[in-house]
């Protein structure tokens, strides 16, 4: 593991390197960060605000069954039952205490979807920000040096392929010679 570890360490110094000779394209990343981060927070709010109806669904339900069960409860008083008046009194509350809890759930979620707006509202305003921001290290840094060829132009598996690029056949075979070269210098000592 500790390979994929040296790898994972090496490739995010060159990685801080790069984007520190190249602040603009941090920028872009940052801003590009942020605009998942509102993708994620949107969705958050729509699957919350389902939540929300539903809650609403199920209280609404809830009240028509307490509705029904009072009238239950009047019923059997007028007709002198006390077994079935106490028995739907109890099912009564038990609906009673079931849409107070789903009640209070609809009251967290409504906050969390306030909690989630904002959040939205204030990543909409560093993004903007960080627009702002590149704009000005993009004008800034306008000429294109060797490290920035690329970076805007997407990535694409059906576009490269390890073993038909001639770079990655060239830096093989320069590896191969050093380590060809190593093994030699090791075998001669």
């Amino acid at each position: 593991m500790t390979i994929f570890n040296d790898l994972s360490q090496f490739l995010e110094e060159r990685l801080d390197e790069f984007l520190e000779n190249n602040p603009h394209l941090e920028l872009q990343a940052i801003e590009e960060q942020l605009r998942e981060q509102e993708r994620d927070t949107n969705k958050l709010i729509i699957d919350l605000q389902l939540q929300e109806k539903n809650l609403q669904e199920q209280i609404l339900a809830i009240a028509e069954d307490i509705k029904t069960w009072h009238i239950r409860v009047s019923k059997a008083q007028a007709a002198n039952r006390r077994d079935l008046a106490e028995a739907a009194q109890e099912r009564e509350a038990a609906l009673l205490r079931q849409g107070n809890l789903r009640w209070g759930q609809m009251e967290g979620i409504k906050k969390r979807i306030v909690q989630a707006k904002e959040l939205r509202q204030q990543i909409q305003q560093r993004r903007k920000q960080i627009q702002a921001q590149a704009q000005t290290a993009s004008n800034f840094n306008n000429t294109n040096n060797g490290y920035t060829v690329g970076w805007n132009q997407g990535f694409s598996n059906s576009n490269y392929s390890r073993a038909g690029d001639p770079l990655e056949s060239k830096f093989q075979k320069w590896e191969l010679d050093e380590e060809l070269e190593k093994m030699k210098r090791n075998m001669g000592k």
